[in-house]
């Protein structure tokens, strides 16, 4: 995640707070009628109504960083898969792969959700790695295997976990799918603590 749109959207979270603040203090309820008639116009927009504000380009920046870390991971999975040996090796891998598969079904989700909000996924392999969150590892003993996909999921968790913070209410259908996919990564990493040789 980067800092310009982390620090802008935790500004905006404090701005949240105090107009939820105000909201307790009794102000009514109500639709804002000039943004439905605004979406009555700009249909080439799509899913994409007055309700986004000036969020929508960094929500989208977040969910590129997230693609850039899903595709990483896969990678990192894929080459664990095939290069892990050892007696435990055999169920493992086969882990690896489904870990694999379930981390490029949620870059299919991000990618999904990016074009939903008018934007573009980012699928340059060029700077796949400058953009993710969790590293890629060349390892090849098994125990250095789980450690590294151990890593990058504590290091997902962390960056999704933020990311549904700085959301908020700005975006409730990307946060849900945040929130969705972080739960997948908790499962994850408690599998592969479960594997871990104590040190």
């Amino acid at each position: 995640m980067t800092m310009k749109h982390s620090s802008a959207l935790q500004r905006s979270a404090v701005k949240s707070h105090h107009s939820a603040g105000a909201a307790a203090a009794g102000e009514r309820l109500a639709l804002d009628q000039a943004g439905i008639e605004a979406a009555k116009s700009d249909l080439h927009t799509g899913a994409v109504t007055p309700h986004f504000g000036p969020w929508r380009e960094e929500i989208i920046g977040l969910l590129n960083d997230a693609l850039a870390t899903e595709w990483v991971c896969v990678l990192r999975y894929k080459r664990h898969h095939f290069t892990a040996v050892g007696l435990a090796s055999p169920a493992i891998a086969s882990e690896f792969l489904v870990h694999a598969n379930d981390e490029a079904q949620h870059a299919d989700r991000l990618a999904r959700r990016i074009v939903q909000l008018g934007g573009e996924p980012d699928f340059n392999p060029d700077t796949l790695t400058q953009r993710s969150h969790a590293s890629y590892s060349p390892a090849r003993d098994l125990q250095a295997m789980i450690r590294a996909n151990l890593i990058a999921e504590r290091v997902a968790i962390e960056a999704y976990s933020q990311m549904v913070a700085l959301i908020g209410d700005k975006d409730p259908t990307t946060r849900r799918l945040i929130e969705s996919i972080l739960e997948q990564e908790q499962h994850h990493a408690e599998e592969l603590a479960d594997w871990l040789t104590p040190a």
